[in-house]
Parts: structure tokens; C-alpha cells; sequence
């Protein structure tokens, strides 16, 4: 079962959508952190639909009364009626877009606002007829038209819903106090999801955002997960997988305000699965910064793992922030695992494992290191871990959204306390 370090998701739920966090039992892990169980997160913040006071289904009718008997047909007639409160449930099925779904009321702290599958049925929002999705080589994609769902609103709980072929799948622009659980972001034109803009204390919570790419750009900007060209404090990243990317698993890329990432992997990023003819994609796992010149964030990074992606493992990007990355593990990443050597970088790397990349570790005399396996000494290559076979964490959810169990990969076989568990 995965888990969650420092400050259980249940009250940081309580804290963004107003309501009260119920008790969750707390135990102390292999790296001493305080940790929770995913489940009571992943429930707390955002509970599977079943009792919505607005219906939509695939033979339903926009001039219906939105029930679970007369439900209605589109997810933006739902959307446009919601109010404070209210909570829309969606039929399983595959919902093909000619508009995206735009959000724009807000809800309120103690009434957010939440759109999810109904009773976990499987939701499909299928963008292939948006005209955005097949923007030319070198073309824009127009503010309005990004994302499947176009999100400038606060105060809502949006979960478990796949989101497919669209220009970026989540797009969310001056979005404050949102809880996004347990979506499935893929093979969409550009990123899977993207916050951006003056954003503030967002929970993005067992997201899977896998395969997006972009080829008006041959790859340059497509990434798993973008948080970045805006600010806004509070955002936060829990048990997130980001594979197989044209771009970065994760891009920070002119954010100006602190995340917090935790347990969450980025795997097998920026490699040409698509054969674009002019192919553009970085390939980092965690790309932790960037611009020029590029703001100074302390990032945090815990109980994470970046393996097996075209270039870097962790990159501070121009970042001279002093970002934290702390019981993580980098493995067989093409180039350096943990780049932190920006001039003047305020980097604090503490207990950290790199396995087999093609070299541990880049910094300078201004990074902070300590406890990390280059810092130990000895032979770090795969015959010192447990397992190299990522199958048992990148499979099947839980049923509850929360990362399965994977608690022998990357582990020192001798116990030595670092690097991520799982």
C-alpha cells in the first residue's frame, strides 16, 4: 500500500475544500517520517460518487432533470447548472467532445463544487473531434481551447475520470483550493496535466498521466505533469505515476512558488515512440525549474523515484532555489540522477540512492549533501538492490487509487537507509 509523508491528506483535504479531516491512524516508516495510509486520503478528499444531485449519462438528454432516471446528456450542461454543493455524477461510458469542458463557477469552502464517475464506474472524456487536438506543426493552441477540461475556478473535488486524445487533458488556469483524485490523463496532443497561472493549494492526489505528446511541437512541451509559468502557494503532488512521456514526467518549468511532491514516480520519459521528424523532448524525470533567468524555488522532493528516462533523473533546470529532495531514488536514467550544479544552487540532497544512471550525481560547493549513497562510498550498482523490476509499482491501482505495494524495488539489500520505499 503506498503512503503519505508528513501532513496526513485527509487534513490537508479538510484544509482546501473546508471540511472536517476524520482521525486516520498514523505509524512511523522505514525512514522515520510520519506516514498515513493512502486509503484514508485518497477517501477523505475525494470520496467515489453515489449520491449526486446531478446525473449525466451517454443516452441522456441536456433538457432533462439531471437524476439518476432523467439524466442529462453532456457533461458541460451538468457543469453549467452546478451551483455551490452540488455534486455530478457521470455514467460510464466514452464521451466524445466537439467543446471542451469549461469550468467557471466557483465553489465555496465549506460547498465545493464536484464532478466525478459515478459509483467508480469507468468514465471516458474522448477530445479527438476538438479542433485543438490536431493543431499543425508550429501552430498555437488558443488559450480557451487547452485541456479537455478548462478549468478557471476554485473550490472543487474532480476524480476518477480518463481523459484522452485532447489538447492537454486537464488544463487549469488562476485555479485555487482544488483536489483532482485519482485521474488517468493519456495520449492527449499536449500535457496530460497542467496548472498554471496565479494557482494556489491544489491537492493533485494517485494521478496517472501517461503517453501524452505534442507533435506540433515534435515533442518539445508535452509532459505527464506541468506546474508551471505562474505561482501560488500550497500545491501539492501525492502518488503520482508519469510514464512515457514525449517530454518530462514532471516540469516545474518558471513556477515561482514551492511544490511539494511526494511518492510519486516518472519513468521512461522523452524517448520518440511517435517518430516525429524533428523530435524536441528533454527526457528528465523531475525537471525542477527553468527561464531565463529562472525564479529561485525551493521545490520539495520526497519518497520519490525517476528511472529509466531519456536524460535526467532530477534537474534543477536553472533552478538556484534550495530545493529539497530527500529519500528518493534515480536508476538507469540516461544521463546525470540527481543534476543539481547550476551556479551558485542551494540544493539539499539528504539520503538519496542512484543506481546504475550513467553518472550519481552533478553539484556544486553551494549544494547541501548528506547521507546519499555517492556521500556512503561503495558499489552502488544493481546487484546492491533487492529488485530492478519495476512490474509490482507500475500495475494496477489499488482499489482505491492508492500506488500498489513494491517493497523490494531499489531497496539496498544490506538496509542501508536510503532512497524511496514503496
Amino acid at each position: 500500500m503506498g503512503i503519505i509523508r508528513g501532513i496526513t491528506a485527509a487534513a490537508l483535504g479538510a484544509a482546501l475544500v473546508g471540511t472536517a479531516a476524520p482521525a486516520t491512524a498514523t505509524t512511523t516508516g522505514a525512514t522515520g517520517a510520519t506516514t498515513t495510509a493512502a486509503t484514508a486520503a485518497s477517501a477523505a478528499v475525494a470520496p467515489v460518487v453515489t449520491a449526486p444531485t446531478l446525473v449525466v449519462a451517454p443516452n441522456g438528454d441536456d433538457t432533462a432533470a439531471g437524476t439518476l432516471e432523467r439524466p442529462l446528456r453532456t457533461v458541460q450542461e451538468a457543469v453549467r447548472r452546478a451551483r455551490p454543493g452540488d455534486v455530478i455524477g457521470v455514467r460510464g461510458g466514452r464521451y466524445l467532445l466537439t467543446r471542451n469542458i469549461t469550468l467557471t463557477t466557483s465553489g465555496e469552502p465549506s460547498r465545493p463544487i464536484t464532478l466525478g464517475a459515478y459509483a467508480g464506474e469507468r468514465v471516458v472524456i474522448d477530445g479527438e473531434q476538438l479542433p485543438a487536438s490536431h493543431t499543425p506543426v508550429g501552430g498555437s493552441v488558443p488559450r480557451a481551447e487547452r485541456g479537455a477540461i478548462h478549468q478557471e475556478a476554485s473550490h472543487w473535488r474532480i476524480s476518477d475520470l480518463e481523459i484522452v486524445n485532447s489538447p492537454y487533458g486537464v488544463y487549469c488556469d488562476g485555479c485555487n483550493d482544488n483536489v483532482f483524485a485519482r485521474l488517468n490523463t493519456h495520449d492527449n496532443y499536449e500535457s496530460g496535466f497542467q496548472l498554471q497561472g496565479a494557482s494556489s493549494r491544489n491537492l493533485i492526489l494517485d494521478l496517472d498521466s501517461h503517453g501524452n505528446r505534442d507533435p506540433r511541437k515534435n515533442g518539445e512541451s508535452a509532459d505527464g505533469l506541468a506546474i508551471k509559468e505562474g505561482s501560488g502557494t500550497g500545491n501539492v503532488v501525492r502518488g503520482a505515476r508519469l510514464w512515457n512521456n514525449v517530454d518530462d514526467g514532471f516540469d516545474a518549468w518558471k513556477f515561482a512558488s514551492p511544490v511539494l511532491i511526494e511518492d510519486t514516480i516518472a519513468y521512461g520519459n522523452g524517448f520518440d515512440r511517435w517518430g516525429f521528424p524533428d523530435f524536441a523532448g528533454d527526457g528528465n524525470g523531475f525537471k525542477l525549474g527553468g527561464g531565463a533567468p529562472a525564479p529561485a524555488v525551493a521545490h520539495a522532493l520526497r519518497n520519490t523515484a525517476a528511472f529509466r528516462n531519456a536524460a535526467k533523473g532530477y534537474t534543477d533546470n536553472g533552478n538556484p532555489g534550495a530545493i529539497a529532495v530527500s529519500r528518493s531514488t534515480s536508476h538507469r536514467n540516461q544521463s546525470t540522477g540527481f543534476d543539481f550544479d547550476t551556479s551558485a544552487a542551494r540544493a539539499v540532497l539528504t539520503g538519496n540512492l542512484s543506481v546504475a544512471d550513467q553518472r550519481a550525481v552533478a553539484r556544486t560547493s553551494t549544494t547541501t549533501s548528506t547521507g546519499n549513497s555517492w556521500d556512503r562510498g561503495g558499489a552502488w550498482g544493481e546487484s546492491a538492490v533487492l529488485s530492478t523490476d519495476p512490474a509490482p509499482l507500475t500495475g494496477p491501482r489499488d482499489a482505491d487509487g492508492s500506488l500498489p505495494g513494491a517493497p523490494s524495488f531499489l531497496v539496498p539489500r544490506d538496509g542501508t537507509a536510503v532512497g524511496a520505499r514503496f
